[in-house]
């Protein structure tokens, strides 16, 4: 039985939720709106101030789908009330980051300045020229907006110098010549 899938999403005050019989469900609040459609084997219903998510048969794929369903409603329903933040830093002499208009301007050490649109989703801020923050309502799409960002230039497993997210570790390897004599 799905742990996850069972307890009930509290919806707080000024957030809307309508639930369409094809499963689409539109959840909007303070910050936006997001409307999803999900799978056919869950059954979601609004009761007062919850919304319950419930499966309609006990295959492993319904169960699977269950505990999916409840954690994407309820980063919709996290995401119009408080958002969603992702954070990268840039480390490397030399390289930075601006917000140029609608563009993230990257200087990563390549001949030319990697230039990446900013969604329209998605709110982009630089602060102090090596550190990127990424908000917005939608979970996954500021994820994957950082995930674009940091494959420009990854972190290297030999001197650190890259984009990486903040706090992330990253192993360094030894060099050439920590073996001689």
């Amino acid at each position: 039985m799905s742990r996850i899938g069972k307890k009930p999403i509290d919806i707080p005050k000024g957030v809307e939720v309508s639930i369409a019989p094809d499963n689409t469900v539109i959840v909007k609040g303070p910050k936006g709106q997001l409307s999803y459609k999900f799978h056919p084997n869950v059954s979601i219903t609004k009761k007062e101030n919850q919304i319950i998510v419930e499966r309609k048969s006990e295959d492993q794929f319904s169960r699977a789908v269950h505990g999916t369903t409840r954690a994407l409603l309820n980063n919709m329903v996290k995401g119009v009330t408080e958002g969603f933040t992702e954070e990268l830093e840039i480390v490397g002499i030399g390289y930075r980051a601006a917000v140029k208009g609608n563009n993230l301007e990257l200087t990563l050490g390549y001949s030319h300045p990697v230039i990446y649109p900013i969604p329209k989703d998605v709110q982009i801020t630089v602060e102090g020229n090596t550190n990127i923050k990424i908000t917005g309502i939608d979970k996954q799409r500021v994820g994957q907006v950082a995930a674009e960002i940091r494959s420009f230039k990854e972190p290297d497993p030999y001197k650190g110098k890259g984009i990486r997210y903040k706090g992330e570790v990253i192993k360094l390897k030894a060099g050439k010549t920590v073996g001689k004599k």
